[in-house]
């Protein structure tokens, strides 16, 4: 026999898984191009410059920081620009947030993402769309069997209804699901797109073919990590533990640089200055002229244990930054 109860606040929710001084114009070129040849010899000269383990050649003084190549006034603008902001987009899966729902594992209904398991209404039925939990107290029931709170989303709204039923329903009493509880304790922590930076930047001034080109974002938690979280439910604690371990910087020409760091922001006086990055930088440089765009990504390992033994991890989760732009130019020569 089926008694329909009053219609109870409805407790549903749609949860989702988810410094350079600009250069003062162009080079100036006085006299025919040069061959070929001496163009190439040039330009490796000014690379061995570039790339010597020794101290630093002092630059002219119409450089701002980049040594240049023989007869080569103005070459690399090297900016210490605090660089572009992230965008904040999330380039891979965020974790999600299953709102105040409980674990259990996560089910689908009518293409919505929603937990298997309330605290307030009990464990769903993917077969009938609707939630179970025992009624209390118990009315009077044949032996074996037992009352049941049904809450259905799919009729009308806060739907409730108790059924007597000799076995539970299908996915009644399922334990918490440690991964679900980490992807809620991902949910309550930000991981967020670094400010990303290069040098040299368009528009403080142009690069030049082949010399060496630096990249940094913004060191900080919430952009590198580490960071923890933990969430909980009926006596399962599960704590994740977020940081990124590479940064991918896509240089806008189909290279793509790997680094394990934030890289190290480009001074014109440091110990560096004219050199290539130490740890984060295109040390080819582009071998062509043009304007690129630089965009990086950052790749986070995610780790989670439970306090009952289980670990795993949550894989793909990545933050990409807002691209900055880059200006290389062809090397300019001095004939005599």
């Amino acid at each position: 026999m089926l008694t329909r109860g009053a219609a109870p606040t409805d407790h549903r929710a749609d949860h989702s898984r988810d410094r350079a001084r600009p250069s003062p114009g162009r080079p100036r070129r006085t006299g025919r191009p040069p061959a070929t040849t001496a163009r190439r010899a040039l330009l490796g000269a000014a690379l061995a410059l570039l790339l010597a383990t020794g101290p630093a050649v002092p630059a002219t003084a119409a450089d701002p920081g980049a040594e240049c190549p023989p007869a080569q006034p103005n070459c690399s603008v090297w900016d210490d620009d605090p660089g572009t902001p992230g965008g904040g987009g999330n380039g891979g899966n965020n974790g999600g947030d299953n709102g105040g729902g409980g674990g259990g594992g996560v089910c689908q209904w009518n293409g919505r993402t929603i937990p298997c398991y309330d605290d307030v209404l009990g464990w769903f039925n993917s077969n009938d769309g609707c939630y179970y939990k025992l009624a209390e107290p118990q009315p009077e029931a044949p032996e074996g069997w037992q009352w049941y709170l049904r809450t259905c989303y799919g009729g009308e709204v806060g739907f409730q209804e108790a059924q007597l039923r000799e076995t539970p329903p299908p996915g009644f009493g399922a334990p918490p699901d440690p991964e679900e509880l980490a992807r809620r304790a991902l949910a309550s922590i930000s991981l967020l797109a670094p400010r990303a930076a290069v040098a040299p930047r368009k528009r403080i001034g142009p690069g030049l073919v082949g010399l060496p080109v630096w990249m940094w974002a913004e060191r900080g938690a919430n952009q590198f990590g580490p960071l923890s979280a933990s969430a909980s439910d009926r006596g399962l604690t599960v704590t994740i533990r977020a940081e990124v371990d590479r940064i991918v910087w896509n240089m806008g020409n189909g290279i793509r640089v790997t680094c394990t760091g934030p890289g190290t922001e480009y001074e014109s006086t440091g110990r560096y200055a004219g050199r290539r990055s130490p740890d984060c930088g295109y040390h080819t440089g582009y071998p062509k002229a043009g304007t690129y765009r630089v965009q990086a990504t950052t790749h986070w390992s995610v780790r989670w244990s439970s306090s009952s033994g289980q670990s795993d991890s949550i894989p793909g989760i990545t933050r990409t930054t807002d691209p900055v732009e880059i200006q290389i130019n062809e090397l300019q020569v001095v004939t005599r």
